[in-house]
C-alpha cells in the first residue's frame, strides 16, 4: 500500500517510521511519501497561506498551492482523505475498509484551515480522529498510517490483528507473560493449562467482562452469542 502524505512539516513524520512501520516499509509491504506542500508555493518567501475573506481570526492555506501539490502525485485512482476535526471519527471498520485500498492520499490542514474550493475538488472523504482540535492534521494522518498498515497482509501476522480490540466488536482480554509471579500476584493458572478450549473460553469472558466495565457502549453493536448474553446477564446481576 503507498500513502501519499501532503504536509507543511514533514519532519514530523520521522518518528513513524520506527519499529512495525519501519520494518513494513523496508519490506516495501507499505510506501510512505511525503510530500511537502510548501515546495510548490510560487512566492519567493514560499509563503503557503493567507489571511481569510471575510474577516476572522488566523490564516488559510492557499488552494492554488495545495492543488500544485497534489496534482504532483499523478494518480486519479487514488482515495483522497483529509484530516479534520469535521471528519467522520475513525473506527476500527474503516481501518479494515482502507487498508483494503492500493493507494492513499493523506491532505494535512494547517493554522485555521484549507481553502474550501481545493477540499471540494480533490477531498474523496474528511476523516476525523476525535471530537477535538489539534494543530495540524500530522498527528491524525500518522494515526490513520499506523492503524491502517497493521491491516496490510505481511506486516503483522493473522493473529495479532483477529483476536485484539475493537476487530470483534468488543476489547481484548488482559494478557500475561513471565514472571509466574510478579508481586504475589500469580498468572491465572488456567493459562498454564495447556488446555485450549478452556483457556479460549475463558479469554473470551474477560473478553466481554472487560468490555462491560470499560466500554459497555461497545456491547450494544456487538456480535453476541447467546452465550456471550448469558455471561454478561451474569456479571450484571453479580454487579447489583
Amino acid at each position: 500500500m503507498k500513502f501519499d502524505v501532503l504536509t507543511l512539516f514533514p519532519e514530523m513524520f520521522e518518528p513513524l517510521r520506527q519499529s512495525i512501520i519501519g520494518r513494513a516499509e523496508e519490506k516495501k509491504l507499505i510506501d510512505i511519501n511525503l510530500i511537502n506542500i510548501r515546495d510548490f508555493s510560487k512566492d519567493k518567501h514560499k509563503k503557503v497561506d493567507d489571511t481569510p475573506y471575510g474577516g476572522g481570526a488566523g490564516m488559510i492555506m492557499r488552494a492554488d498551492v495545495v492543488y500544485e501539490a497534489y496534482k504532483s502525485i499523478n494518480d486519479k485512482d487514488a482515495k483522497v482523505i483529509y484530516l479534520t476535526p469535521q471528519g467522520k471519527v475513525l473506527n476500527q471498520k474503516k481501518v479494515e475498509n482502507l487498508s483494503k485500498e492500493k493507494h492513499l492520499i493523506l491532505l494535512c490542514g494547517h493554522y485555521e484551515g484549507i481553502d474550501q474550493r481545493v477540499i471540494d475538488k480533490i477531498v474523496d472523504e474528511e476523516i476525523s480522529i476525535g471530537d477535538y482540535v489539534l494543530t495540524g492534521g500530522e498527528i491524525p494522518a500518522m494515526v490513520l498510517i499506523d492503524s491502517v498498515s497493521r491491516y496490510v497482509d505481511g506486516v503483522l501476522s493473522e493473529d495479532s490483528t483477529f483476536e485484539e480490540s475493537f476487530s470483534h466488536g468488543i476489547l481484548e482480554y488482559p494478557q500475561y507473560t513471565r514472571p509466574e509471579t510478579f508481586e504475589n500476584i500469580k498468572v491465572p493458572e488456567i493459562l498454564q493449562s495447556g488446555h485450549h478450549e478452556n483457556i479460549n473460553k475463558w479469554r473470551r469472558c474477560q473478553a466481554l467482562e472487560n468490555t462491560y466495565k470499560k466500554r459497555p457502549e461497545l456491547l450494544e453493536k456487538a456480535e453476541l452469542s447467546e452465550e456471550d448474553k448469558a455471561y454478561l446477564l451474569d456479571i450484571a446481576k453479580n454487579k447489583k
